[in-house]
């Protein structure tokens, strides 16, 4: 099964989502910021990465850009609460694959996962 990064500051939806794919069958690697994420990133090699968009240190927008800028082509999942039209339209030019709302919809997220790593 495709091993999947989740970068969220929040403890809980970290958990929440983790525990969700695992019983599904995914590997599960775990970061609470885009730092943490990146270097999870070159430790663990995910096949798919989900993100949160508002972390400290470095949020999702700016992992977004070091992605592109380090050329790294892993596709990207972007989970956040923030549903306007211009977030939307910033993260998919950054490079995201798709954005869903948190909290996350498990049947549309397991579908996007699939559609991304073809299982």
């Amino acid at each position: 099964m495709p091993k999947v990064l989740l970068i969220d500051d929040s403890r809980f939806t970290r958990k929440n989502v983790s525990e969700y794919l695992a019983s599904k069958g995914y590997k599960i690697v775990e970061a609470e910021n885009g730092i943490s994420g990146l270097n999870v990133l070159e430790a663990q090699k995910p096949d798919l990465i989900i993100s949160d968009l508002l972390m400290p240190e470095m949020d999702g927008y700016i992992f977004l850009e070091e992605l592109s800028n380090r050329n790294i082509h892993i596709p990207v999942i972007v989970m956040t609460a923030d549903i306007q039209e211009t977030t939307k339209k910033r993260v998919m030019d950054l490079g995201a694959f798709a954005i869903i709302n948190k909290p996350p919809d498990y049947t549309q997220l397991i579908k996007l996962i699939e559609s991304l790593t073809n299982e």
